[in-house]
């Protein structure tokens, strides 16, 4: 099973939950925050931080590594909690694991979230993207080092900037001899990233289940939503009132990083009854 924490407001019982996922090479950590600040302006909710498999503490999980097989975690994930999931929330890679559970949701009341994360196929496995760069550094470096400032240390003169390197270094664990080693394996990470590049999930949401909402969050500044990606977004949400489009347009590609409290006062605002 994935493995996961659950955040809710104080002495609340929530009366449905929303699953956060993280893109690729994060943990449930990075969505720890934003999470905290959703359940208490919307005390009605829990969160579920989720690991995604080989992130985090889902190490291990059995091949295949394919986006289908990630979001089957999720469902069974949902399963084994026992508590109502009306929700879910997908970064980047998660966005589009998101999707494909979205699938299996026919019928059922659930409010999605995609944070810059388009469901068109991407060039991820052509080695020119910034995924692809940090795989290819990380693969070249130790797997195991005497403290986390090394790691970092040896990624900044690597060339990434000290905030990614200090956001990798989460995925560092203690070995029994006090040093820490790369969690991930970076086999199934370009597996999943791969995977990922090839797959189109726009059927998904243009023929979105019953009982389901999906907003689509973008990074102004990001590069994840070609202009056409984009306008074919816009457009579905012109024609599907289930369907929202929002566009941050200080934001990068970290939305929850660059633009948190403009995501936060998206995902706290009032639902519309139609929706």
């Amino acid at each position: 099973m994935l493995a996961h924490n659950i955040v809710t407001s104080p002495s609340v019982d929530p009366k449905r939950y929303m699953l956060f996922l993280h893109g690729i090479l994060g943990t449930r950590a990075n969505w720890r925050g934003i999470a905290r600040r959703f359940v208490d302006a919307r005390p009605e909710w829990g969160a579920v931080l989720v690991d995604l498999r080989e992130h985090g503490d889902s190490v291990g999980l059995p091949a295949p590594h394919t986006l289908l097989a990630a979001a089957a975690d999720v469902t069974e994930l949902e399963r084994s909690l026992g508590t109502p999931i009306g929700g879910a929330l997908g970064h980047s890679f998660g966005g589009k694991v998101v999707l494909e559970w979205l699938r299996t949701r026919e019928g059922q009341p659930t409010e999605v979230w995609t944070i810059d994360s388009s469901p068109s196929p991407s060039e991820a496995d052509r080695d020119t993207t910034a995924t692809a760069g940090v795989i290819r550094i990380l693969e070249a470096l130790p797997r195991e080092w005497p403290s986390s400032d090394a790691f970092v240390a040896a990624l900044v003169e690597a060339g990434q900037p000290q905030p990614t390197a200090q956001w990798l270094a989460m995925n560092l664990r203690r070995t029994d001899d006090g040093d820490r080693t790369f969690g991930p394996d970076l086999a199934v990470i370009r597996d999943l990233v791969e995977d990922y590049a090839r797959t189109d999930s726009w059927d998904v949401v243009e023929a979105l289940p019953s009982g389901c909402t999906l907003d689509m969050v973008i990074g102004g500044r990001s590069e994840v939503f070609s202009l056409p990606d984009r306008a074919r977004a816009e457009q579905l949400a012109e024609r599907n009132s289930r369907v929202s489009v929002h566009v941050i347009e200080r934001a990068g590609h970290w939305v929850h990083v660059d633009a948190a409290d403009a995501l936060v006062a998206l995902l706290t605002s009032p639902r519309s009854p139609q929706r």
